[in-house]
């Protein structure tokens, strides 16, 4: 029987590296398994990549094969009457490929590995202050805690797998058409730990954690914002197979304050002051974040006018540099007057106002 040449066959050079020759058959063995291939020719050419790579990718065969070609392993060289590559592990090929123990058949089994918990999200509402002062608050959580009796284990007395006898996986043999076939899968009994126990935890039964209600202390850093979170590492989900608990995330919603408005790390407040202050000029005492200040407003300061106060905003709380705090003059326009003030008024209103900037722009442009 003519058979194809191996290298032929994976479609590499001669002189071809032992990860070339992998990289091949994984190329191949992804398109042709008669599990994800179901043309009926399939299986066969799957036998023969099979049996090709079995030969290259052992040193001590691909020699053979080097020197005497198929006949290394007829009657005469190999003893035999042509290839045999029962005996052969796939496993670690076919683990590789579909990110499983996967043998010919189809058949994949998944270690038990540490997984983290969910991770949780809840709600709070903050006031202006603590937002921007930092504060610690205790808040009632329920949370799952490693069993103390079992030590998260979920069982007592631990003991090597009577199966897989602490390796963690068992080789089986899978016999078809096309040949016999090692596999390599997790142990089921011991679900790939290696170990088992005489009995179930009493306390968590089985489930190596438990469920208690706590409270929790929370430090709340200055400069917090609303859409900010904060994460609480360990109390959220309970993990699985030993792994960590998942994280609780707090998202925070800040009040609204009377006086000021927060945009970033600014704030901004509206300043009343009458026409005469604003007219003659004033000082005024206004009050900011870290206490009050006396805050010039010169003379002639128009409603909307904005004073810088550096500094005086919320801390960042990444770069912990402090904002800034915009006072905005707003004049009041009173709604009720005495007849002396109406006189003072009228006064005013002689006053010529075409030299001022409004007017200049109105006039130049109407």
């Amino acid at each position: 029987m003519n058979k194809k040449d191996y290298y032929e066959l994976l479609g590499v050079k001669k002189d071809a590296t032992d990860a070339e020759i992998k990289s091949a058959f994984r190329k191949l063995a992804r398109q042709y398994h008669p599990d994800v291939n179901k043309d009926p020719n399939a299986a066969e050419k799957f036998k023969e990549y099979q049996e090709a790579y079995a030969v290259l990718s052992d040193k001590e065969k691909r020699n053979q094969y080097d020197q005497y070609g198929h006949a290394a392993f007829e009657g005469g060289f190999g003893g035999t009457s042509g290839f045999d590559f029962s005996g052969f592990d796939f496993g670690d090929i076919f683990s590789d490929l579909f990110g499983t123990s996967f043998g010919f058949g189809g058949q994949r089994s998944s270690g038990k590995r540490p997984r983290k918990g969910k991770d949780f999200i809840m709600g709070m509402d903050i006031s202006f202050k603590d937002a921007v002062f930092g504060i610690e608050k205790t808040i009632n959580i329920d949370v799952e805690e490693e069993c103390e009796q079992c030590n998260g284990h979920g069982g007592i007395e631990e003991k090597t797998c009577s199966k897989c006898h602490g390796s963690r996986t068992v080789t089986s043999e899978q016999r078809t058409i096309l040949g016999s076939y090692l596999t390599k899968s997790t142990c089921q009994n011991c679900e790939g730990t290696g170990y088992t126990y005489e009995k179930l935890c009493p306390k968590c039964n089985g489930r190596g954690h438990i469920k208690t209600n706590k409270d929790i202390v929370v430090s709340i850093p200055a400069g917090i914002n609303t859409g900010n979170q904060l994460r609480i590492a360990g109390k959220g989900g309970p993990g699985s197979n030993g792994g960590p608990n998942g994280d609780l995330y707090i998202e925070f919603k800040v009040q609204n304050h009377p006086l000021y408005e927060r945009e970033g790390d600014d704030i901004y407040l509206e300043y009343p002051i009458t026409i005469t202050d604003a007219i003659l000029g004033c000082k005024k005492e206004v009050k900011t974040l870290d206490g009050e200040i006396i805050l010039t407003i010169p003379a002639g300061t128009q409603s909307g006018s904005k004073f810088l106060l550096k500094g005086k905003g919320v801390i960042n709380i990444s770069t912990k540099k402090k904002g800034n705090m915009y006072v905005i003059a707003k004049v009041v326009i009173p709604d009720k007057l005495d007849r002396k003030q109406k006189d003072l008024i009228k006064e005013l209103d002689k006053t010529n106002l075409e030299q001022h900037n409004i007017f200049k722009k109105y006039n130049k442009n109407s």
